[in-house]
């Protein structure tokens, strides 16, 4: 049996921005699940703090972190683009640190950004890509009322590998 950790979710703010790109960095090494390698986010810690206070500040993005002491240790985020068409659709992304997995971290991040979503006047639509072979995720996905929209061959290519990747959505 795991012991317990004590964690705290919230939203992101500027201050967050080193810690956050360290997680980033981090996870981006631990599975071949995110778009993200080793080349990194490629952005210093001023740039990523004002992209921060840009979401915070944001009617259609949102940026929860999942914070054990002082780090980062999750994050999850709506991503949507302000062109009027489209502006209701956000696009979702969870990553938690491998050292974590286990914890149900994964599951109160997305709780909280479909409770953000949910709130959200904008917000109609959550939709995301998740590789197929990552059915930890889907299954969650599927629990919390996603649906698979399509799979996407050769979505994505891993060490040299193209693999499929499943394309799902959820009405809020």
């Amino acid at each position: 049996m795991r012991e317990e950790i004590e964690i705290s979710i919230r939203e992101a703010i500027p201050s967050d921005a080193e810690s956050l790109l360290n997680c980033l960095e981090k996870t981006a090494l631990q599975t071949g699940f995110m778009t993200m390698g080793e080349e990194g986010s490629g952005l210093t810690v001023e740039e990523e703090s004002h992209h921060i206070a840009e979401i915070y500040e944001s009617d259609i993005n949102c940026l929860i972190v999942a914070i054990l002491g002082e780090e980062i240790i999750g994050m999850a985020t709506i991503h949507a683009v302000d062109k009027p068409k489209i502006r209701h659709i956000g696009e979702l992304g969870i990553v938690v640190d491998k050292e974590y997995w286990g914890f149900k971290i994964g599951t109160e991040l997305l709780r909280e950004v479909l409770k953000w979503s949910d709130e959200s006047e904008v917000i109609k639509r959550v939709e995301l890509k998740v590789q197929q072979r990552n059915e930890r995720a889907i299954h969650l996905y599927k629990k919390y009322g996603f649906e698979l929209e399509g799979v996407m061959q050769r979505g994505v290519k891993d060490n040299g590998e193209f693999l499929p990747v499943c394309m799902m959505g959820k009405l809020v």
